[in-house]
């Protein structure tokens, strides 16, 4: 069932401009109609306020965030802290033991030692020493034990603080003359055992978390700031602002987020993206703060900095995914509670059974029951799954991979359908224009408007009259298809949805430049128009024309089909043409379908797109079904159809464009992220464009879940098998624990499942066709 949240998420998520999306039908038209309004505000000028309000980055005061990336450093501090304290403690404690284990007359008849050092007042140095192991070694337990009391939580402190105040207050009443023998070694064996047990689990915590420490540590301290002259000053990085222009030479790290805008080199993202060929650079690239620069040099326009920049995003988001708590944790957190009630009555039953019913010693009695105390473990059911968590996620990171939700991750696990939107996601989402259709009336620009034209500039004819006299007998001019795409491209000019990013794409392809436009407007949902040279000009979809009756000339039917997107071009109310545009599969798109099948998945396509072109691409992917002409709206819909199947149901898309679709799904997959990773609706995002990162993100929540299981086996059986063993259930068979044993086998739970937690770190989410990473294209169609 899915969270509340998700809920909530999708309620705020429909964004204005997102009905643009069938504009040509095609699947990522959100982003074309939010492109169209910022191309009109830019044309009316009202754009350049907001933008100049932008450039003022107030936040910049702000910057002082870098050390944002201190808050994890701080809490790597505490760790770091606890784990050098408990070494310490134990060190000490150790050495103390010596004497306590030479003086104590039960140790020594232990080991056959009788009467060596026997002394009258022996108990005194016995007591004194032990008191300090209990005071020095014992606080972080005794601490805990006041903490959890406090907060109703008893825990694994509760049981080790009540296990060494027991054993210390008694053998301290039978040196003050309680008839009975003291428990001093045994005290001091436990304590030594515990501080030992804790400082192995620090550390691996530590090194379940030291990820993020790496990731951190990626930022340079200094870098070369060029000045207004060119020259370079080396200036501490918490000192770049926006806008500032640095100087990164070859090999050395990136000291910020920015542009390239002079030089060219390769940079590797290994330790950021996962990603590990170099990534070409030339100008208007993007680079990352903390990649390395490879063997050219490289001016860069700082875009991002302090808690804004990509790093810091990613530590903050990796740290938050660590330190919340899935559903499956909370249980087990219940669980362990209810474990530590079950150990406080079983060593009070196991007092009453041996005291009270069998009649044994008391002393006997209160070492059974210390020793159930002591080797009851509900520390390592808490840690089972805390610590693989903690692994996995910066692990996921490591790999490109940044979980925002736990629970929703641990959720793709068990996914049944994976929904996929097409553009940018199976395709490349680099549209171009595969081919051009004209209608066969004139369309072109008249006579009379050639007329209009050269009377503005002064021009004549050849005989010196002016054309104007004869401009209504020589009509319009047909267009050809280069003047058709210059008025496709001036209404499309700015946008970045695909569709127009493509028009445009074509445009320089050919050498040509769009015509200037004016008085633009976007159609919701439909396309755009403008007036471009004194005609009104629009590139609509095939329902624009269906809605306002517009007939189209069967020389553009018959340039329908084909599976290709088409977008109409209309002037002052005539279609004058089609433009068929293509994009091309990601040749990684499908192998990594064909793994997620293989994984029991079902591989659903959601598109905007024509029947035609969403059958062609689904072919070519190797898809089990498709959803064509899905208006943006109607995303989530289609989602909810799937989930009702009765499939855990995961949707991957744009983290903006698809937000209500990625906020109805059971997991929202946001993908090709790039540095902007903040996206509220997404649950899991991919830094990359790579559809082979599904299936590995995938692969890894499974590998999560099952080394949670293993560490919840182990928790539970332990302590199924411990807890009877340490009442003395088989001392008849002469198996008896003695606490200093329990405390052995207690600390050795809580290492074996830091370790295996640890081994989650030897897991290589690998990517399908790893050789094909630089996603060439791959045609799904043989042309014309």
């Amino acid at each position: 069932m899915k969270n509340d949240t998700k809920h909530g998420k999708q309620a705020g998520s429909d964004m204005p401009g997102k009905g643009h999306e069938a504009a040509h039908g095609e699947d990522r038209n959100a982003g074309h109609g939010k492109g169209h309004e910022a191309a009109r505000e830019r044309d009316t000028g009202q754009g350049k306020e907001g933008h100049a309000g932008h450039g003022d980055h107030g936040g910049h005061g702000g910057h002082g965030g870098h050390g944002g990336h201190g808050g994890h450093g701080d809490h790597q501090d505490h760790h770091a802290h606890m784990a050098a304290d408990f070494k310490h403690r134990f060190l000490v404690c150790l050495v103390l033991t010596v004497p306590v284990m030479l003086l104590s007359p039960m140790f020594k008849e232990l080991v056959g030692l009788g009467s060596f050092l026997r002394f009258s007042g022996e108990m005194w140095p016995l007591l004194a020493v032990s008191t300090a192991i209990f005071v020095y070694g014992g606080k972080p337990f005794l601490a805990g034990l006041v903490s959890e009391v406090s907060e109703r939580r008893p825990g694994m402190m509760t049981l080790i603080g009540l296990a060494i105040i027991v054993a210390f207050g008694y053998s301290a009443l039978v040196v003050l003359g309680l008839p009975g023998r003291t428990f001093f070694w045994e005290l001091a064996s436990l304590i030594d055992v515990m501080l030992l047990g804790h400082f192995i689990e620090m550390r691996s915590v530590l090194s379940a978390s030291s990820a993020l420490t790496e990731l951190a540590k990626l930022i340079p301290g200094e870098a070369h700031r060029l000045d207004e002259s060119g020259n370079a000053h080396d200036v501490p990085v918490e000192e770049l602002v926006k806008d500032d222009r640095i100087l990164v030479r070859p090999g050395e790290k990136v000291p910020a987020d920015g542009e390239v805008v002079s030089g060219q080199s390769s940079v590797s993202e290994a330790l950021l993206t996962g990603e590990a060929v170099p990534v070409p650079k030339k100008k208007g690239d993007e680079v990352i703060g903390g990649s390395v620069n490879g063997e050219g040099s490289l001016t860069v326009a700082i875009t991002r900095t302090g808690d804004e920049s990509f790093l810091s995003q990613v530590v903050t988001m990796v740290r938050t995914a660590q330190e919340s708590k899935s559903r499956s944790q909370e249980l087990a957190d219940r669980a362990a509670l209810w474990l530590t009630i079950v150990a406080l009555s079983a060593g009070g039953l196991t007092m009453v059974v041996w005291w009270g019913i069998i009649g044994s010693a008391f002393v006997y009695a209160l070492e059974r029951t210390v020793t159930v105390m002591v080797v009851t473990c509900p520390h390592a059911l808490g840690l089972a799954m805390p610590l693989v968590a903690a692994v996995s996620t910066a692990l996921a990171a490591k790999n490109g991979f940044l979980i925002r939700n736990r629970s929703a991750f641990e959720r793709a696990r068990a996914l049944g359908a994976i929904c996929f939107d097409k553009t940018g996601t199976l395709t490349m989402g680099e549209f171009r224009v595969a081919r051009v259709t004209l209608a066969e009336h004139p369309t072109g620009p008249s006579a009379e408007a050639d007329a209009r034209t050269d009377a503005r500039t002064g021009s004549e004819t050849q005989d010196g009259e002016t054309p104007g006299e004869d401009a209504e007998e020589a009509g319009p001019k047909p267009l050809d298809e280069d003047e058709l795409l210059r008025l496709a491209g001036a209404v499309e000019a700015e946008s970045e949805h695909p569709i127009a990013a493509g028009v445009m794409r074509s445009l320089a392809d050919r050498g040509l430049e769009a015509y200037p436009r004016e008085e633009f407007s976007a159609i919701k949902g439909k396309g755009a128009k403008a007036r471009v040279q004194g005609r009104e000009v629009a590139v609509v979809s095939r329902a624009f024309l269906e809605e306002e009756g517009i007939e189209l000339p069967e020389a553009l039917a018959q340039g329908e089909g084909r599976g290709r997107t088409l977008a109409y071009v209309v002037v002052d109310g005539r279609p004058a043409g089609v433009l068929a545009l293509q994009d091309s599969v990601r040749k990684s798109a499908r192998e990594a379908v064909r793994v997620l099948r293989s994984m029991g998945i079902r591989c659903i396509m959601i598109t905007g797109d024509n029947e035609e072109t969403a059958a062609r691409v689904a072919e070519a992917v190797g898809l089990d079904e498709h959803f064509a002409e899905v208006l943006p709206g109607d995303k989530a819909a289609k989602v909810e159809e799937v989930r009702k199947r009765g499939l855990v149901t995961a949707m991957v898309g744009d983290g903006i464009n698809d937000a209500p679709a990625l906020a109805a799904a059971d997991v929202g997959i946001a993908i090709g992220a790039g540095t902007d990773v903040a996206m509220e609706t997404a649950d899991v995002v991919l830094v990359r464009s790579d559809p082979a990162d599904v299936p590995a993100m995938v692969a890894l929540a499974r590998a999560t879940r099952k080394k949670m299981v293993q560490n919840l086996f182990w928790a539970t059986g332990y302590n199924v098998v411990a807890i009877p063993l340490a009442a003395g259930v088989l001392a008849g068979q002469g198996i008896v624990l003695s606490p200093a044993a329990g405390a052995v086998l207690m600390s050795l739970s809580t290492i074996i499942v830091a370790v295996n937690a640890r081994l989650m770190r030897m897991h290589r989410p690998g990517r399908p066709d790893r050789a094909d990473r630089a996603d060439r294209p791959e045609r799904a169609d043989d042309g014309d």
